[in-house]
């Protein structure tokens, strides 16, 4: 599906950031980077872009982006961009025979919005605009400068910035027919108003523009730096994972967070911090092997450092839209790896300290328990979650004995001075976890093997 991306303003509320607001920095992406990125994870593949103000430094850029991006992108050139935005829709009347996504390109969002947009059976001349009905309590939304919209029976009855009766706010979403071009010409024409929404506006009168609801789904129009600072903010505690474990949700992550803000905004890549991470571990394992006190609590604390920048990897892929599934198998790999040199460190320590055959089982048990424990792990979480793990009883165990947790214990056991407590403290937990995951996983096969029967 297409999209056409309006960029013509000159974002003078954001002057401070830049001379052009296409071109303004969020997050380590200019807003236009980020709007064509976030679109293309939605599945649409054409884009048309509205450039007005600085329009020469836009074209130049995006000619760049497009090249290294391999994105289809066509400029659209409005000379009249210091006028109502209707006319920038208009600018793209030729291009556009069918229908497309009309979006702003100062508008950050959940990308369930887009998707659900895309997903709409719309009719011929019909519009259909994402709204947010939470008018009471959208702390995203500056009330006196959002546009306002009234909807019955899921159809928009009137929309504008000034409007006084209103149940719902304009995200800046469309899926577009054609029709909204003819519509914004008629509403020059009668009523001498050049904006979309009063081109919406002649469509709610022929009853051809639909809501479609979004409360609920992130979405905040970056106009001004106080937009920008709680848009940064709420992308940011997005990071934080469900699957986060609980070392991972409640220290790793804000630190981790705070250490990508400052490096989305470099260059480095997510597989750079994930090889960073790993040869930390690395070190930290050297250090274990040399003996003493002081280097096995250097080396833990290497350790912990690295198991937080490992965070940063993710955080910083799902930041500039750089997830791949190359990246995430690339990083479990190293995690394996890490996890064996730091075990293996400790291991050669303790024996160095006591030199005896159990002290080398000690370990091998806690290296073997560890890796199986991360190998077992998305594939028993895939049938825990499941019907037949819910109705064998399975669900209330939550707690997961991950690499957080694993290297917060290595970390405090290297305080204490009580490596050997490590090792079979992890060598335990790990392996009465896997011993009883497969209990769980017979189970369901047991379960199922019933059910066929049945």
């Amino acid at each position: 599906m297409k999209c056409l991306i309006l960029a013509a303003g000159k974002g003078s509320r954001l002057a401070a950031r830049g001379d052009s607001k296409p071109l303004v920095s969020f997050l380590g992406l200019t807003l236009i980077e980020r709007a064509i990125l976030a679109a293309q994870s939605c599945g649409l593949t054409e884009f048309y872009i509205v450039i007005g103000c600085n329009g020469e430094k836009v074209r130049v850029f995006l000619d760049k982006f497009s090249r290294e991006k391999n994105l289809n992108i066509t400029h659209v050139i409005n000379e009249d961009w210091e006028k109502e935005n209707g006319l920038s829709v208009l600018k793209a009347k030729e291009l556009l025979d069918e229908k497309f996504i009309l979006m702003m390109v100062d508008h950050i969002f959940d990308r369930d919005i887009l998707v659900k947009l895309t997903q709409q059976q719309i009719q011929e001349g019909e519009v259909i605009l994402a709204v947010d009905s939470n008018v009471n309590s959208n702390s995203m939304v500056d009330i006196d400068d959002v546009t306002k919209v009234h909807i019955e029976d899921g159809k928009i009855l009137d929309i504008g910035k000034d409007v006084s009766e209103y149940n719902a706010f304009d995200t800046g979403f469309f899926l577009c027919s054609p029709s909204i071009f003819a519509a914004i010409e008629t509403s020059i024409d009668r009523n001498n108003d050049s904006t979309l929404s009063g081109g919406i506006r002649i469509l709610a009168n022929a009853g051809a523009a639909r809501a479609l609801d979004i409360s609920g789904k992130f979405w905040i129009d970056l106009d001004d730096e106080k937009a920008l600072r709680k848009g940064e903010k709420c992308l940011l505690g997005k990071l934080k994972k469900p699957s986060d474990g609980p070392v991972s949700k409640h220290l790793n992550r804000s630190i981790s967070i705070s250490l990508t803000r400052c490096l989305v905004k470099t260059k480095i890549s997510p597989n750079q911090i994930s090889f960073l991470s790993f040869i930390l571990c690395v070190i930290a394992s050297a250090l274990f092997f040399e003996g003493g006190y002081l280097t096995l609590l250097a080396g833990a604390i290497l350790a912990q450092i690295a198991s937080i920048i490992d965070g940063c990897d993710g955080e910083i892929a799902r930041l500039k839209f750089q997830t791949t599934d190359f990246g995430g198998w690339f990083d479990a790999v190293l995690d394996r790896y890490a996890d064996g040199f730091l075990l293996f460190g400790l291991t050669y320590h303790v024996y160095l300290m006591n030199s005896t055959f159990l002290h080398i089982t000690i370990g091998f048990l806690a290296i073997m328990g560890s890796f199986m424990n991360s190998y077992t792990a998305d594939k028993y979480d895939g049938l825990r979650n499941g019907l037949l793990s819910k109705r064998i009883g399975s669900k209330g165990f939550s707690f997961r004995i991950g690499r957080d947790v694993r290297t917060l214990i290595i970390f405090i056991g290297c305080l204490i001075n009580q490596p050997l407590f490590i090792l079979i403290w992890i060598g335990t937990i790990a392996n009465l976890e896997n011993i009883r995951r497969i209990v769980v996983l017979s189970k369901v096969e047991k379960y199922s093997l019933l059910k066929k029967e049945d």
